[in-house]
């Protein structure tokens, strides 16, 4: 096999066991008696339904997806609407939402399916603030550079449905709420801006994050701020009824590429499961470690990378990163390399990331393409779209976040 295949089959192993179908069901527990409601928002939450569905049997309830992540349901309505910018039909749908939620009593049972990309999908601007003006502060925030947890921070804030708002509006329901984290830390207040955890944050850290990133918010959305907003705090009693789980994380994934690895005979060495930082800063600390470390090494590591917007190219975290990472090795033997995010869409393409070489470089040269002018223009897709090195899987229906391995040689051959 050669290292660019191997470094694939790695990360469909990642996803593999991140896949709801294979690991929600030891998660759910037995139907609940009487009247039961599924809802949920983010990239796998579709899927997440038919997981629950595969075990339950039909289930009367509604969850929001992205465009081209649905799922056949028996029961269950699925919605799609866009990420990572949302759109009039995820505030249409979540209006839907929340408008089941009004029919649930205290002997109901609200399961709620929750996972990265909720942020988008689950809209509901708080106060005055318009679905335009969300927009336009979504869209500045990602080209800030800002790190997710600042921008959930910001998003709870501004929302009538995040920061423990859902639960709220299903109380005195009980319900379970099942996560997959795609955050670093796995912080359930930070998966899809915790709409079923109470907030520890506040309006004018908010205002302070805002200004921090250089982005500066439309009139309404300051005067919400400023007027101190609407929060849920952890220990407000409407939250007594609801229990968060965690059944899905980022470390599952890499643990489960490590086992592989060792089986091929490659010592592995996991950098942790959390970096965060600018992509092409995290590439070149990457590039160091691995020209230092010994034949048969395997780096893993992954957490969710920031790109702040320099140029007017087409890119992601990802593809960045694999870009820098070729640069900072600048053909270095033996070294291989795959960065993509987990839930097939590395920044707002259609592209989970990408695989690099020693070759890649050459590769690109030889078609003309100068490498440091497209990391410079955060051109990175449009890069190893030219040398046939994006890796494109498609919908992977689950999110773990960034998966990011390196390859160092081969493994010393066993006796």
């Amino acid at each position: 096999m050669t290292p660019d295949a191997f470094l694939r089959s790695l990360f469909a192993r990642a996803v593999e066991v991140a896949d709801p179908m294979q690991s929600l069901a030891r998660a759910l527990p037995p139907k609940p008696k009487g009247r039961v409601v599924v809802i949920g928002a983010g990239k796998a939450s579709a899927r997440m339904a038919e997981a629950v569905e595969a075990e339950w049997g039909p289930c009367e309830g509604l969850v929001i997806t992205r465009y081209g992540y649905a799922r056949p349901c028996q029961g269950i309505e699925i919605i799609e609407a866009s990420h990572p910018v949302p759109d009039a039909a995820g505030v249409a749908a979540t209006t839907r939402l929340l408008a089941l939620l009004d029919t649930v009593g205290e002997d109901d049972f609200v399961l709620a399916l929750i996972s990265g990309g909720g942020s988008a999908l689950l809209i509901s601007p708080a106060g005055e603030i318009t679905l335009e003006e969300k927009q336009a502060l979504t869209q500045d925030l990602l080209a800030s550079g800002a790190p997710i947890g600042e921008i959930n921070g910001i998003r709870k804030e501004l929302s009538a449905v995040k920061g423990g708002r859902l639960a709220v509006a299903a109380y005195p329901a009980r319900m379970l709420a099942l996560m997959i984290s795609d955050v670093p830390g796995d912080d359930p207040g930070d998966i899809a801006s915790g709409p079923t955890v109470g907030h520890m944050g506040s309006a004018a850290r908010a205002l302070e994050a805002l200004e921090t990133w250089g982005v500066e918010p439309p009139a309404s959305i300051k005067a919400f701020l400023e007027s101190g907003g609407d929060p849920v705090s952890a220990d407000d009693p409407r939250l007594s009824r609801v229990e968060n789980v965690i059944y899905a994380a980022p470390s599952q994934s890499l643990d489960a590429a490590a086992e592989v690895a060792r089986a091929h005979g490659y010592v592995v060495e996991i950098l942790g499961d959390s970096i965060e930082g600018e992509a092409r800063n995290v590439a070149a600390e990457h590039a160091e470690i691995a020209r230092n470390a010994a034949p048969g090494t395997l780096i893993l590591s992954g957490g969710e990378l920031t790109v702040t917007r320099r140029g007017d190219g087409v890119g992601g975290p990802n593809a960045e990163y694999a870009l820098a990472l070729a640069i900072a090795l600048d053909g270095a033997d033996h070294i291989h390399a795959l960065a993509c995010d987990t839930d097939g869409v590395d920044g707002a393409a259609e592209v989970a990331g990408a695989v690099i070489g020693p070759g890649t470089l050459a590769k690109a040269r030889a078609a003309g393409i100068d490498p440091s002018d497209a990391l410079a223009r955060n051109d990175a897709h449009s890069f190893f779209a030219a040398i046939d090195d994006q890796v494109v899987p498609g919908p992977t229906l689950t999110n773990v976040n960034d998966f990011r391995a390196i390859l160092v040689g081969a493994p010393t051959q066993r006796n």
